[in-house]
């Protein structure tokens, strides 16, 4: 047999040899190119020297190319599952991060600096009778009082204050 024509061979064992082939890889196309290859180099070694059991050899050939290519699948299927198991993962985080996000909570330290700049910004008198008003919870007649001004003048300082912490707050009101 060592001089057979490749068509004699392909007509000979294909189709045993795909029916083997697919049982084991489950793709008609993979097993095509598996039986193919297989087919030329049993050719090639049946040109170069007579084989005893080309239909056995041709087995070996093909079971060996089915391995290398199922181990090859299996290494691709773990890297492809470490990958997506790694995107799940980063997804969850980001799930959990955006559902434990509190705007609020987000522009709160923001939102005091602000605050803070803006009250450092006024004038001393100002800003005490404001803090006094707001913070201090003291009535407009207990500012006046202590400060020895009208209630009016009260009023105008803290509107004042007020109307600025307006303006530098937009963005957040």
């Amino acid at each position: 047999m060592k001089n057979i024509d490749f068509n004699q061979l392909y007509n000979l064992w294909y189709r045993k040899s795909l029916a083997f082939a697919k049982s084991y890889v489950q793709d008609e196309m993979v097993a095509e190119d598996l039986v193919s290859d297989s087919l030329v180099k049993l050719w090639q070694l049946m040109r170069d020297k007579e084989q005893d059991n080309p239909e056995a050899l041709l087995l070996t050939i093909l079971k060996n190319k089915a391995l290398d290519y199922l181990k090859h699948e299996a290494v691709r299927k773990s890297a492809e599952e470490i990958l997506v198991e790694g995107y799940r993962n980063e997804l969850n985080l980001r799930i959990s991060t955006l559902e434990a996000c509190n705007p609020d909570e987000m522009f709160l330290s923001e939102i005091k600096e602000i605050i803070r700049k803006t009250l450092d910004s006024l004038p001393e008198q100002t800003r005490n009778i404001f803090k006094m008003s707001r913070f201090g919870e003291h009535s407009v007649k207990e500012i006046a009082l202590k400060y020895g001004i009208t209630p009016k003048t009260v009023e105008y300082h803290i509107t004042r204050s007020l109307k600025l912490l307006r303006e530098k707050l937009k963005d957040y009101l």
